[in-house]
């Protein structure tokens, strides 16, 4: 006598098998991007006020508001922006936030306020408006405050992908015995470095990446075909990325300039350090202006204008990851494809 279907999937299921053909997943067509978000830093600050109020760091380690996707299914469902988690930290005068250190790669960059430092592997590394830090995975990172008045700073994280891969691993201090680390200034005159390095080698030896080196570069930088000045925050020892998995890099939109649209599949986190100007992405155009942060989800198409004056933007991405899993899909359109000048005509 022969079984039903239904028997059929009973016993397989049982014995822990499933056709492929009655997959949800399988040969489906990808599904639509996601829609971009925006964080309104005159809406964000009164809300990261509230936070002073509620806690302190020697409560709660770290005084941190994770930005959450609108996509995302629960508060345990810690994304901002496919594998990239960003937040807002904030300190008052006179508060320290204790050592710890994290499988997780991490990166700061200065919203608001002057006189915080961030300590990495025990190395100072002041954070003036602007200033990226990195906190690399492993390395045992704290924070102070040696100033007058409270400081914010946006967190970036590549903890959706950890959370995945299975590979979390946090450790509290206090810390044993300091890490070896270099001095900046050994790294401060490029097409200049040692010939011996002390302490890893899996990361920058330089932690601190001043908002006026970058502005610097950006001066003398080329026009990337869609028409942006790009640098990208990069590793002394070998032109590198600064940091695994997270690509950071700082654009600038030339006053009154309109970019031709790109489109990628890695998924970008945007904190707008100078200027205004818009961003269509996909179908939702964003206004933005300084310490605004918003995200670029992937496959979107999305182009930048200013407006009246430059306009620089730090960004974050997981093209990095992408790019070392040999995934990464990067395309250039045209004037013929963008929604702004679409619309303008």
């Amino acid at each position: 006598m022969s079984l039903s279907s239904e028997e059929i999937l009973q016993q397989w299921h049982g014995a822990g098998l499933a056709p492929l053909w009655n997959s949800p997943n399988a040969h489906k067509p990808p599904p639509a991007p996601t829609a971009a978000h925006l964080w309104r830093w005159q809406e964000m600050r009164p809300l990261i006020e509230l936070a002073f109020q509620e806690t302190s760091p020697a409560a709660v380690q770290r005084r941190v508001l994770q930005m959450l996707s609108p996509v995302a299914k629960s508060l345990a469902d810690e994304h901002t922006c496919g594998n990239v988690l960003a937040a807002y930290q904030c300190l008052l005068p006179g508060e320290t936030a204790r050592p710890h250190r994290h499988t997780m790669n991490a990166l700061r960059f200065m919203l608001e306020g002057k006189g915080a430092v961030t300590l990495v592997d025990g190395k100072e590394c002041p954070m003036e408006p602007g200033d990226l830090v990195l906190t690399p995975g492993m390395t045992w990172h704290e924070h102070r405050h040696d100033g007058s008045e409270p400081v914010v700073w946006l967190d970036v994280l590549d903890v959706p992908l950890h959370m995945y891969m299975g590979s979390v691993v946090f450790q509290p201090g206090p810390i044993t015995e300091p890490p070896v680390t270099m001095p900046d200034a050994a790294f401060a005159h490029a097409n200049v470095a040692p010939f011996v390095t002390l302490g890893r080698t899996d990361h920058s030896p330089v932690f601190r990446y001043p908002y006026a080196d970058v502005v610097s570069a950006l001066k003398h930088a080329p026009a990337s075909p869609d028409g942006i000045r790009r640098v990208r925050y990069v590793n002394p020892l070998n032109g590198q990325g600064a940091m695994a998995l997270l690509e950071a890099s700082m654009m600038q939109i030339d006053a009154n300039t309109q970019s031709l649209p790109t489109r990628s599949n890695a998924n970008l986190v945007v904190s707008v350090v100078e200027g205004s100007g818009e961003s269509v992405i996909g179908d939702k155009r964003i206004q933005w202006s300084a310490r605004d942060v918003f995200t670029v989800p992937q496959n979107n198409w999305v182009s930048h204008k200013a407006a009246g004056a430059d306009a620089r933007l730090f960004v974050v991405s997981d093209a990095d990851a992408m790019r070392r899993l040999n995934l990464l899909s990067e395309e250039l359109g045209t004037a013929a494809t963008s929604i702004i000048n679409k619309e303008e005509q």
